[in-house]
């Protein structure tokens, strides 16, 4: 596309980005503060960059010693304003990774809300009101002011390198990163992994090389830590646990589908630990129709002796489908996801921060 093009498609967007946080940064329009710690766990662009597994970190880190609550606007559920999520929770009514999240940490509170604001105080009117609260997905939120900001990047995908909707995928202007307190590079292929450990002696090596670089093109503040984290994908789970037919677990030969932002790392994945015999590649989010199940039935058909995989958040969108066949219940599969910073001593630094404001 020719430069002045796209100038001209970007430049309505970005005015209105410029003149909203002019308006934010200049106090007239009003940023609210609670008295207990927020941490915004957000990005710049749109998806991707693995918000769910590293707000999962964090729940895991400090589930032990704090009563954590996760706030989300718990995106394409059916339903509106504030919701509390329980186990039995459905993603239509929370959304797939707020129900993920539920599922996989029942003590944790999980609410929804659009209106962050909103959201925040009635879960500070609650009986039992939790020490921290983890927004996610909310640095464009700016009527919160949270008490930390993470920003996640892709590591394939830098803000650096991109332009703005509709030409690219930034959804908000690359000089806004200047408002997180940390900022961590996502899904970086550079860390060697050995039986699921992250080695801290290549961590230290590699990150000792590229840092200096990601921090001058990003054009941090000495004040803002710059983190690298590292993906790790556990043992296959079957979807639906009654009827799966564990068997297929010990074959090499698969198949796959994705409803995710970017499935590029899980495909690497999938073709490095199995044979990969065909794949079905969805929109983010999908509700997974009768049209997409079917779809999926019969490309199953087509391969009887592959078992069948998903993504962890895809699977919370299959819960209860009642067009999947038995075949494809019998056979399917997802993958666990969880993801670290690394090395060990930049995670004792990260959360240190975190928790200086206890």
């Amino acid at each position: 596309m020719l430069p002045f093009l796209s100038k001209t498609l970007l430049f309505p967007y970005w005015l209105t980005l410029k003149i909203r946080h002019l308006l934010y940064d200049s106090g007239i329009f009003k940023e609210t503060a609670y008295p207990v710690p927020v941490v915004c766990v957000g990005n710049i662009t749109v998806g991707g960059t693995g918000k769910t597994p590293f707000t999962e970190m964090i729940i895991r880190y400090m589930q032990d010693k704090h009563r954590i609550a996760v706030l989300s606007r718990g995106y394409k559920r059916e339903s509106k304003g504030f919701v509390l999520a329980t186990v039995n929770s459905t993603h239509r009514e929370i959304g797939d990774e707020p129900l993920q999240i539920k599922k996989k940490f029942p003590g944790t509170i999980v609410a929804v809300c659009e209106d962050r604001r909103e959201g925040i105080e009635k879960l500070l009117q609650a009986e039992q009101k939790p020490d921290i609260i983890i927004l996610d997905d909310a640095f464009q939120h700016r009527k919160v002011k949270p008490s930390h900001s993470v920003v996640l990047m892709n590591y394939n995908r830098p803000i650096f390198g991109d332009n703005l909707l509709p030409i690219g995928r930034l959804r908000d202007l690359p000089e806004q990163i200047k408002r997180a307190q940390s900022v961590v590079i996502t899904k970086s292929p550079l860390f060697g992994e050995r039986n699921g450990i992250i080695l801290e002696e290549e961590a230290i090596e590699e990150i000792g090389r590229i840092e200096g670089e990601w921090r001058r093109k990003l054009r941090l503040s000495g004040r803002q830590e710059l983190y690298f984290s590292a993906t790790s994908y556990g043992a296959a789970v079957p979807v639906c646990p009654n009827i799966a037919d564990t068997r297929y677990l010990y074959t090499r030969s698969a198949i796959f589908f994705t409803g995710i932002a970017n499935d590029s790392e899980f495909a690497s994945y999938m073709s490095d630990k199995y044979s990969v015999e065909g794949s079905i590649r969805f929109a983010d989010h999908c509700n997974f129709t009768k049209s997409d199940i079917d779809k999926i039935n019969s490309w199953a058909k087509k391969h009887p002796g592959s078992a069948i995989y998903t993504t962890e958040k895809d699977s919370k969108r299959l819960i209860g489908n009642t067009y999947l066949s038995k075949d494809v219940l019998q056979r399917l599969f997802y993958i666990p996801i969880e993801t670290n910073i690394i090395p060990q001593s930049r995670k004792t630094l990260f959360f240190n921060q975190i928790l200086s404001n206890l």
